[in-house]
This record gives C-alpha cells, sequence and structure tokens, in this order.
C-alpha cells in the first residue's frame, strides 16, 4: 500500500495501533478483574466504563484548541508519556486495592487521551495527500474491525496468562512504544504549528473559549462540513442502542439460556462485517462519491436494522450483522475520509475535536432512551424500528443534501485554484 511507503505516517499508524492495542488489553483486563474480585458489586465494572467516557464532557472544548495553538507532535507524544506514568500509578493504586484513587486515575488518564486524537488527525491531514484520506480511514476502519473481533479474547487472555498487573505493564509498555516512535517522527512546522507559536501566558479562558467558539463557527458556516460531523451523531446513536440491545435480544428473545455465548458472538460477526466492509469500501472509495457511499449504506442498514427486528433464529440474526457491518465499514470510511478534505488546516484540531463528544452524546442519549422506555413501555421490535426510522430520515436528509453541497463545494475549489493560477 502507497501510504505506508511514507515513513511518516507509517510510525503514526503504528505508534497508534500500539497505543489502541494496550488501552483495550488494560481496558478489558480491568474488567475481568473487577468482575473477578468484586462479583457483589457489578456496579463497579459500570463505574470503570464511566471513567472511560465522562472526561470527554469535561475537556472536549480545550483539547482541539491545544491541537490548533501549541505543537500537534509535542501533544501526541506527551498524551503518551503521561498516560504511561498513569498507569505506573494504576499499577501500585491497583497492588493497593485503593479502589477510589483506581477509579480516578483511570478518568484522568482517560482525559489525558483525549488530546491524542485531534492532534494526530492534524498531522495526518498534513502529511497525507487528499487522494490517500479515503484510504487512511480504511486502513483505520480496519484495525477498528481487528479490535472489534479480538479485543475482548485479548483482554481475555491476558488477564488469564499475566493477571491484571502484567495486563498493566502491557499497557503502560504500549504507551512508550507510540511516544518513542512519535517522537522520531519528522514533521515541518507548518503541520506542527499551522497557526503559528503561541505562548503558555496567553492561554487564558477568555482565549481558549474564544478559539472554541471559532471552530463551532467554523463548522456551522460550512454546510457540508455540517453534514459530515453529523454523520458521526448517527454512529453514536448506533453505537448506542447496540451496545445494549444484542443482550436484550439474545437474552429475553433468541437464546435465553446461552445468551451471554451468543452476546459474545455478535462482537465477532459485527467485526467480521466491518473488517471486510472496510477492505470493499477502500476499494469503492476509489470509483464513486462520499455522498453515494454514505446514502447507499445507510439505506440499506436501515432496512437490515428492520430485518433484525423480525428474525426469530440466532444464526440468522448473527449473519444480518454481519452484513449491516459490511454496509457500515464503507460510511464511515466515506466520512472520515471526507473531513480532513474539507477543513483547512488551522481549525482541523478543533474540527475533529466534536467528534467524540458529537458520538458519546448521541450514544448516551440512545441508551438513556432505552433505560426509560424498554421494557415498560416499549418492545425490542419497537426499538429496532425507531432506530431504523432515525437511519432512514437521516439517509433521506443526505440524499436531498448532499449531491449540491458536494458540487458547490468542488466549484468553490476550482475556482480559488483558477483564482490562484
Amino acid at each position: 500500500m502507497s501510504l505506508f511507503a511514507n515513513r511518516t505516517f507509517l510510525k503514526l499508524f503504528i505508534a497508534s495501533f500500539a497505543s489502541q492495542l494496550g488501552t483495550i488489553i488494560g481496558n478489558m483486563a480491568f474488567a475481568f478483574y473487577l468482575i473477578d474480585h468484586f462479583s457483589s458489586q457489578p456496579s463497579y465494572a459500570t463505574l470503570a466504563e464511566m471513567m472511560y467516557t465522562l472526561p470527554t464532557l469535561a475537556v472536549f472544548f480545550i483539547v482541539g484548541v491545544m491541537a490548533d495553538r501549541f505543537d500537534r507532535k509535542r501533544i501526541a507524544e506527551n498524551s503518551d508519556w503521561i498516560r504511561a506514568g498513569l498507569t505506573v500509578i494504576l499499577f501500585i493504586t491497583i497492588s493497593m486495592n485503593i479502589l477510589p484513587l483506581v477509579f480516578f486515575i483511570l478518568f484522568v488518564r482517560s482525559a489525558v487521551s483525549k488530546f491524542f486524537q485531534p492532534a494526530e488527525t492534524s498531522m495526518l491531514q498534513g502529511i497525507l495527500s487528499p487522494e490517500q484520506y479515503t484510504q487512511a480511514s480504511g486502513l483505520n476502519q480496519m484495525i477498528f474491525g481487528v479490535f472489534m473481533l479480538f479485543g475482548v479474547g485479548l483482554g481475555a487472555i491476558a488477564y488469564h496468562l499475566v493477571g491484571i498487573k502484567g495486563a498493566m505493564i502491557v499497557d503502560g509498555i504500549s504507551f512508550v512504544v507510540s511516544a518513542l516512535l512519535i517522537r522520531n517522527c519528522k514533521i515541518s512546522e507548518d503541520i506542527r504549528l499551522p497557526n503559528g507559536r503561541t505562548s503558555w501566558k496567553d492561554m487564558k479562558f477568555s482565549v481558549i473559549t474564544q478559539d472554541f467558539k471559532a471552530g463551532l463557527a467554523y463548522i456551522l458556516q460550512h454546510r457540508l462540513l455540517l453534514m459530515i460531523i453529523s454523520g458521526f451523531f448517527i454512529f453514536g446513536l448506533i453505537n448506542g442502542a447496540f451496545a445494549v440491545l444484542p443482550l436484550f435480544t439474545m437474552k429475553y428473545k433468541l437464546a435465553p439460556d446461552t445468551y451471554e455465548r451468543f452476546t459474545s458472538l455478535f462482537a465477532i460477526f459485527l467485526g467480521i462485517g466491518f473488517l471486510a466492509g472496510s477492505i470493499i469500501g477502500t476499494a469503492i472509495a476509489k470509483l464513486v462519491k462520499p455522498y453515494q457511499i454514505m446514502i447507499t449504506g445507510l439505506f440499506f442498514t436501515a432496512g437490515l436494522t428492520v430485518a433484525l427486528s423480525s428474525m426469530d433464529n440466532v444464526w440468522l440474526y448473527l449473519a444480518l450483522i454481519l452484513v449491516t457491518g459490511l454496509f457500515l465499514a464503507p460510511v464511515n470510511i466515506a466520512i472520515g475520509g471526507w473531513l480532513p478534505a474539507l477543513v483547512e488546516p488551522s481549525y482541523m484540531g478543533r474540527v475533529s475535536a466534536w467528534i467524540d463528544p458529537l458520538m458519546m452524546l448521541a450514544h448516551s442519549i440512545a441508551l438513556g432512551l432505552i433505560a426509560l422506555f424498554y421494557p415498560h413501555v416499549v418492545g425490542l421490535s419497537t426499538i429496532y424500528y425507531g432506530i431504523a426510522l432515525a437511519i432512514f430520515v437521516v439517509c433521506l436528509i443526505y440524499l436531498f443534501t448532499l449531491p449540491k453541497l458536494s458540487r458547490e463545494n468542488s466549484e468553490k475549489v476550482d475556482s480559488q485554484v483558477h483564482s490562484m493560477n
């Protein structure tokens, strides 16, 4: 793949992969540890999950500003070093069994991790050509599929082979490897500091607020970009609903006696679908427009979601989940590949920083609605229909807006190129 001929991209890719791998192994091993040692307190596992997600709300308004104001390379590297140090402290607190401090460190470590993605995404925009954005997005989607397939299994294997402390060591080493790789990257200053150098003394709260508002205004002023960003909200809704729907479907409908086994198989089948869909989506993206992939993928995903509601056979249900992954992955690739082509480098950090909070908000809304209405008000089928309707409405909105907005954006870019010549 031509992407890997770019040595800087290769180092950043391996760094990101190592960091994610260590985090998944550590997080899953910790979940098994809590279940093993505090089986009478299942709320601890839920609390740990909250420590991974809540920090998004605490820092989302500043991570993008930091990525656009300060050295992106140093932000990504220091994020890894700080997490490695916090992992050492986490190792000690787990050994001493000080759970309140353990949860606090998980929260802080997760908050620090939020600074990594906007900085890395902004650097990737600068080191890749526009033609490579979709390839990079497809590659990231493939990695996501691999982690979905093997994440739980890797965490379980690590926990049973080396225990929670061994898993924490693996977690810490992954951050060190990632930091060293990023330090070894040669990235020009105009990519690392597109807005010039900023002094920490200048970073007052009013400046942060002003920059944050400027990033939001930039998104709102570009209708096509706003539509693309809204796509991540839809993925958050889907992720939130399917975080619990498979468990409920297996437990209360398809496999009441073996629901644990089939719930695990759900992740495997969806992971296979995402992995295969990423390969197919990357190839298709070279032939058609991004909005065509998005509209088609969402249309079939809506139809498949309706079909899932009527499944009475667990294996047919899993087969449909695999096919759903095949259609969802290309949509994600199209969105991820289109985004950097639409954003000015000086705003990339602030724009990409909106992705996590939007997805988490949608994720929380979906879970909240399900918790509020199921099973007393609505049944499983109604939830599936509701998700399908939401996806279909977005599909229609995209159908009537994206082709026109895409043409207008292309004409604008062409006119700018001609004026420069």
